[in-house]
C-alpha cells in the first residue's frame, strides 16, 4: 500500500487560533481548534503490554495523549488531576474502550500527602507501579517580575516541583528493575521565555532532577528520562498566556504552528518501553524545530 507523507507545517491547524479566555487550569471542551490527543488515530501495537502506568495532568492534554497511547499499547492507567472531571472521564473513557483498566484520582498533587494517595491507589487497584509519568503543571504568563507575587512562586514550584520528588519517592519501593519514570521538561528549560520566569526555571529544575535521579536508580534497574516539549496546544495555552499570545501561539516555531497532544504520545511510549533500554538521563526534544543547542 503507497503510504501518504505530509508536510508536518500542515499536517495540524496553523495559527491565529481562538483568543478565548478560560479559567486555570481550563477544559478541553472550550478549546477551538480542539486539540488532537490520538483519540481517532493512535493505534497501539502492544508495546506496553501487562504494564501499570500512573500519569499526573492525565485529565487533558499532553496527559490525555499519554493515556491514551498508553492504553492502545496494553497499559491499565491511573490519572491524577487536579478538579477537571470531565476531562478526565473522558480520558478515562477512552482508555476503558481501549480493553484496559482507567483508575481517576482527583486532588492537588502539592500536598504530599496526597501523593501517598496516588502511589497508594495505584497499589491497591494495580498492585504494581512500572511507569510514573510526572506531567502536571502550572504556569502564569507575567510582563515582569515585579507582578509575580510570592505566593505564584511558590505554586509554581510545589506544583511543578515537588510532587515529582514526592512520587519518585514513594513510587521508588514499588518499582522493579525495568521500571520508567518520564519526566515532562520544555523547550524553556533551553530557551527560557521571560515572560515565563517561574514556570521555565522549575523545567531546568526538572531536567536536572532527571539526570541526577537517572544515576541514582541505575544500579536498581529503574530508568529515568524526560521530553521536553515545545509549544503544544492545550488547555493550560488559553488559561494562562495573554489573548494576542494564544492567537499566534507556536506561530514563531520552524513549522510555524503549535504542536498537537499527540504529536507527543510516541515519545512517551518509546522511553516507557523495553525500546528505550539503553536510554536513562536522556531527553527527548518535540520543540516544532526550536533549536535547543
Amino acid at each position: 500500500m503507497e503510504t501518504q507523507n505530509k508536510n508536518p507545517q500542515d499536517k495540524y491547524p496553523k495559527p491565529p487560533y481562538e483568543a478565548k479566555r478560560q479559567p486555570i487550569p481550563g477544559l478541553v471542551s472550550a478549546m477551538n481548534p480542539k486539540p488532537d490527543h490520538g483519540e481517532e488515530s493512535y493505534v497501539g501495537s502492544g508495546k506496553l503490554k501487562g504494564r501499570k502506568a500512573v500519569i499526573t495532568g492525565g485529565d487533558s492534554g499532553i496527559g490525555r495523549a499519554v493515556a491514551i497511547a498508553f492504553a492502545r499499547e496494553g497499559a491499565d492507567v491511573l490519572i491524577s488531576y487536579l478538579n477537571e472531571d470531565s476531562d478526565a472521564n473522558e480520558t478515562a473513557e477512552y482508555i476503558r474502550a481501549a480493553g484496559q483498566k482507567a483508575v481517576l484520582v482527583a486532588g492537588d498533587i502539592s500536598d504530599e500527602m496526597h501523593c501517598k494517595k496516588v502511589i497508594d491507589t495505584a497499589i491497591l487497584e494495580f498492585g504494581q507501579i512500572d511507569i510514573l509519568v510526572n506531567n502536571a503543571a502550572f504556569q502564569q504568563a507575567r510582563e515582569s517580575l515585579q507582578e509575580v507575587s510570592s505566593d505564584e512562586w511558590d505554586r509554581t514550584f510545589k506544583t511543578n516541583i515537588y510532587p515529582m520528588f514526592y512520587l519518585c519517592k514513594l513510587a521508588e519501593q514499588h518499582m522493579k528493575p525495568g521500571s520508567t519514570v518520564v519526566n515532562t521538561t520544555s523547550v524553556n528549560a533551553y530557551v527560557p521565555k521571560p515572560k515565563l520566569i517561574a514556570y521555565a526555571a522549575t523545567k531546568a529544575a526538572i531536567q536536572n532532577f532527571t539526570a541526577n535521579l537517572a544515576q541514582l536508580w541505575a544500579d536498581k534497574g529503574i530508568r529515568v528520562n524526560c521530553v521536553a516539549p515545545g509549544p503544544i496546544w492545550t488547555p493550560l495555552i488559553p488559561s494562562t498566556m495573554p489573548l494576542d499570545e494564544v492567537e499566534k501561539f507556536g506561530e514563531n516555531t520552524p513549522l510555524k504552528r503549535a504542536g498537537q497532544p499527540v504529536e507527543l504520545a510516541p515519545a512517551y511510549v518509546l522511553l516507557a518501553s523495553d525500546q528505550s533500554s539503553y536510554m536513562t538521563g536522556s531527553t527527548i526534544q518535540v520543540t516544532g524545530g526550536t533549536p535547543t543547542i
